[in-house]
């Protein structure tokens, strides 16, 4: 029987790109793991955070914890968020008494990213998935970077039926989105997102394949202004296509 799993929805996921969640569920559904969702949770405050409003991201983290206190296992579809949970809400806490710090890092050890989940800790690395098609991989800055994630979401990649996997030039480089910083310095967000989708186009791949929503719809709103026909899909998109549930 399989530790039942909290489902933590990224803020883009859960207002923008709801099909990355289901796609999520279908996985763990076909995979028979318990799931639930507390439908009180909002956002883990990392945009206050990387924009200075460490005051306003710590009310967000409060929140949090509560929500989740209970939760066994906690899993998220977002490097970027996991990341946040993980390593700055140690930060954030870093002057509060002993048992609340105990208490933030205990529940930053149990959450981890979808892909993480999935090999690491299920060790799952194939779901039954069959998505015919060439297919390149995104490393998200956060994900590989900042929680030293990278073999993860080529092993599931791998062991898709019908799916060849290419790697991109530079697959590890940042798109560009970075949050607020896209806002911030545009013109330095827009060439490093160009760079980004030559080495995809060069690849010869008919999808681009990553963990982080934030990336995909930089590099999907990027192809769509320069008129290419790649498409973007968020790895449990892939992982949910073809198979059945059990």
């Amino acid at each position: 029987m399989h530790t039942k799993v909290t489902l933590f929805v990224q803020c883009l996921v859960d207002s923008m790109f709801p099909e990355v969640g289901d796609a999520m569920v279908e996985v763990f559904d076909r995979l028979g793991v318990p799931m639930e969702y507390p439908e009180k949770q909002t956002c883990c405050g990392q945009p206050a955070f990387n924009s200075g409003y460490s005051r306003e991201a710590k009310v967000a983290a409060r929140r949090f914890i509560e929500i989740f206190a209970d939760s066994e296992k906690i899993v998220c579809p977002s490097g970027s968020c996991v990341h946040m949970v993980r390593h700055h809400y140690p930060q954030l806490f870093a002057d509060d008494p002993l048992e609340l710090r105990m208490r933030v890092k205990e529940i930053g050890n149990r959450c981890y990213e979808f892909s993480e989940y999935l090999t690491d800790v299920l060790g799952a690395v194939n779901i039954g998935a069959e998505f015919p098609g060439k297919v390149t991989y995104h490393d998200s800055c956060h994900l590989l970077r900042g929680l030293g994630i990278r073999e993860q979401p080529r092993k599931l990649l791998n062991n898709v039926a019908g799916l060849e996997l290419i790697e991109m030039n530079d697959s590890d480089i940042c798109c560009g989105f970075g949050g607020t910083f896209s806002v911030n310095y545009p013109e330095i967000s827009t060439a490093l997102v160009d760079e980004k989708i030559d080495n995809i186009l060069a690849s010869g791949a008919d999808y681009v394949v990553g963990c982080d929503v934030s990336c995909l719809m930089n590099i999907k709103g990027r192809l769509s202004r320069r008129g290419e026909n790649v498409k973007v899909k968020h790895i449990a998109e892939v992982l949910a296509a073809g198979g059945s549930s059990t």
